[in-house]
């Protein structure tokens, strides 16, 4: 219950957007897609959770714990119902095996918790309404009827694994009976009815929103039945000796032609016909129990392609209820031995010393789940050749900024699985340590396996914007999204590609997406938003930015830009409390001191524009603008001398000197200084020099407006 969350979490909880808002409940009801899977029950269980506790992971497991104790209750009552000895202890076993720790620990797994507790209590509430008694009447036996159909429903919702109940329901008909009717068929023909098509949907969303889809899921069907038979025994063993747990198992190799791989579905089968052989002498418990086991696990044996077939064929959630199976027959075994006082004693101590065991092992596997850094830790402890946990271990120290380490981690999975994922995460390690040669190889050879990989075409696109090849960069970024059109941070950095490149119209509609896409990044809107000032759409911008600042209150950058936008409409009050901000948190933001100046001089404030423009030229001593504004704020006052003259005219020559006599704006303004200080030949010289400048850079406007101050030069001259 003090674990954190741990890897795709971030889909189901931390980063499921569907959680936020109450149109993302219906999104989780209504489109499937939005979340990983559609299993609308359990996300509501998180968007509820959300709204109670956010993102604080201790709710989460408490309530997880919970709803596996209450299974286990159920486990209880249901097998205490069939007339199972031993129903007590099935249920402690269910409660403690350290094989269920995954299904509890891990939040992803709320599916499998929330959907036992309805799964078991459909089929308590089917043998409540079914059960042969005298005082139930008719009405309670169809109202009870209707409350596990309800139940059933309900836990298709939360994980369409729980199909296999109308399947096991009639299984237990049948060991307690010895025959099925039609009568015994009729009131799970609505079950069935629901569980396909929601089974259907699984298969759907597996293959084409998790991705199962590949050469990991190319198998032929008896190498599908070779996976099934191994799985089988793989689970029954971890039941029987729950030693080596872990998150990730090694991918069998399976090979048809080699022999002896057939010896474990050959060997299953072998144990399921002895036992329907000896039913007479034995009694239909065991193999009820073993088909029951085999039949539940059905989904997960390889015959239906699940996403994480990519890492391992088996996974201890996988077991979670058809365990049951073997639980309850080893339960009713140990009970239903003959003994006197005393070997009953014997059996109690027994039996609390292996539930106790049980629960030492289940509590030490708990703690694998502490965090990310501590699962996949323990995982390569156990299965040092699990490529996966590489990665993402390398992935949590790349991100923690231990380079050398991912780097090392971010090898070995490239070595043991050379796939396109395992070169572009090691092509992004080395972009961050500044080894653009290697990446952009690591990049290369990732795009060579997988040429279609969108993240892999964005993140080599980014190395190269870095490296200046912005039509090179802007190619792999429309590769990108070519495949994913919804990929925003492809249109995002397709977006300031085309910034750099002067491209702003197509940056805009690049930004806009990404805006559209993701609403809450920050980089979008602020990229947009200075796109916006740029090409003179203070307004737009003005609503970029300001949410850009909402998501980020300490960014200068954004905040900045605002304050610009903001002067470029003339809500000059609200542009000095930006840029007044962006001084405050950073001092040495000559830029923001700069533009405060000029903002306070328009508003009359000029001894207040003068402390910061010359603030401004502390920082950036040699930065022309800011000595031409700062010159021309001294010239224009009322109290203009001969040494303000010469500061004034000395800060105009340094700025004329900076642009290389090359600026026609700052050469008019030296003009009207000379003039101001009464020098008006070096004035009229300076202002036709501005002229001829306008003129060579095609602005004949300003050489018109620069002409008429020079003709006043020339009317005040001696």
């Amino acid at each position: 219950m003090r674990g954190g969350f741990v890897w795709d979490d971030d889909a189901y909880v931390t980063s499921n957007e569907a959680l936020r808002s109450l149109d993302g409940l219906r999104r989780i009801w209504f489109e499937p897609g939005a979340v990983p899977q559609y299993y609308p029950l359990t996300y509501t269980t998180f968007w509820l959770e959300y709204r109670l506790w956010g993102l604080e992971p201790t709710g989460y497991h408490v309530v997880n714990v919970l709803l596996h104790g209450l299974a286990a209750i159920l486990v209880w009552r249901l097998l205490a119902r069939l007339r199972i000895p031993g129903a007590w202890l099935a249920a402690a076993i269910f409660a403690l095996h350290p094989i269920h720790v995954e299904s509890v620990a891990w939040m992803t797994e709320r599916k499998n918790v929330l959907a036992g507790v309805l799964y078991l209590g459909a089929a308590l509430a089917y043998f409540h309404a079914f059960e042969p008694a005298a005082h139930l009447g008719t009405e309670r036996r169809w109202g009870t009827y209707v409350l596990a159909t309800t139940l059933f429903a309900f836990a298709l919702l939360s994980k369409s694994v729980t199909a296999s109940l109308p399947a096991a329901l009639l299984l237990l008909v049948w060991w307690q009976r010895g025959r099925l009717r039609m009568r015994d068929l009729r009131p799970l023909l609505p079950w069935v009815g629901l569980a396909l098509p929601m089974g259907l949907v699984t298969v759907w969303m597996e293959r084409h929103n998790e991705g199962a889809i590949g050469a990991e899921w190319t198998l032929s069907a008896v190498e599908r039945c070779l996976v099934a038979g191994r799985a089988v025994w793989f689970y029954a063993t971890k039941l029987a000796w729950p030693r080596d747990l872990m998150f990730n198992y090694p991918r069998w190799e399976i090979d048809a032609t080699a022999w002896w791989q057939y010896v474990f579905p050959a060997a299953a089968v072998a144990v399921m016909a002895a036992l329907y052989a000896a039913r007479a002498r034995l009694g239909r418990g065991p193999l009820t129990s073993v088909l029951y086991f085999v039949g539940t696990l059905v989904p997960a044996l390889g015959f239906f392609d699940v996403y994480p077939m990519r890492y391992s064929f088996v996974a201890d959630h996988f077991v979670y209820l058809a365990s049951l199976g073997l639980i309850a027959l080893t339960a009713a075994g140990v009970a239903s031995i003959r003994l006197g006082p005393r070997g009953r004693r014997v059996r109690a101590v027994v039996c609390g010393v292996g539930l106790a065991g049980l629960g030492a092992l289940a509590w030490r596997q708990g703690w694998a789940y502490e965090s990310e850094t501590a699962l996949w830790e323990d995982t390569l402890r156990k299965n040092p050749a699990s490529w996966m946990a590489h990665n993402n271990l390398g992935t949590i120290l790349h991100r923690d900024g231990h380079l050398e380490e991912a780097a090392a981690h971010y090898r070995e999975a490239v070595r043991l699985k050379p796939d396109s994922a395992s070169y572009a995460n090691l092509g992004n390690l080395l972009v961050l340590q500044g080894k653009t040669a290697e990446a952009t190889g690591s990049y290369e050879k990732a795009l060579e396996l997988a040429p279609g990989l969108p993240e892999v075409h964005n993140s080599l696109g980014r190395l190269l914007h870095e490296a200046g090849a912005l039509e090179q960069a802007i190619g792999h970024y429309r590769l990108a999204l070519a495949v994913a059109p919804e990929f925003a941070e492809a249109h995002l950095n397709l977006g300031a590609a085309f910034a750099s490149a002067g491209r702003n119209e197509e940056a805009i509609r690049h930004l806009s997406r990404a805006v559209s896409l993701e609403p809450r990044d920050f980089n979008a809107r602020s990229n947009l938003g200075t796109v916006l000032v740029l090409t003179g759409q203070p307004d737009a911008a003005i609503l970029q930015l300001s949410e850009a600042v909402r998501l980020q209150p300490a960014n200068v950058g954004a905040r900045y830009n605002l304050g610009v936008a903001f002067a470029r409409v003339g809500r000059r009050d609200e542009a000095i409390a930006s840029f007044a901000e962006v001084a405050r948190q950073d001092p040495s933001h000559a830029n923001a001191r700069h533009q405060l100046g000029m903002a306070l001089a328009e508003e009359g404030q000029l001894e207040d524009a003068e402390t910061h423009l010359r603030a401004a030229l502390r920082l950036r001593p040699d930065w022309p603008r800011a000595q031409i504004d700062l010159a021309w704020l001294i010239a224009t006052t009322d109290t203009f001398d001969s040494v303000d003259s010469t500061e004034a005219i000395g800060l105009a020559e340094r700025a004329v000197s900076g642009t290389a006599a090359a600026d026609a704006t700052t050469l008019d303004a030296l003009a009207a200084i000379y003039a101001r200080a009464g020098r008006f030949a070096e004035a009229r010289q300076t202002a036709q020099q501005a002229i001829d400048v306008a003129v060579a850079a095609g602005q004949p406007q300003l050489a018109a407006e620069i002409h008429t101050r020079l003709l006043r030069y020339g009317e005040t001259s001696p």
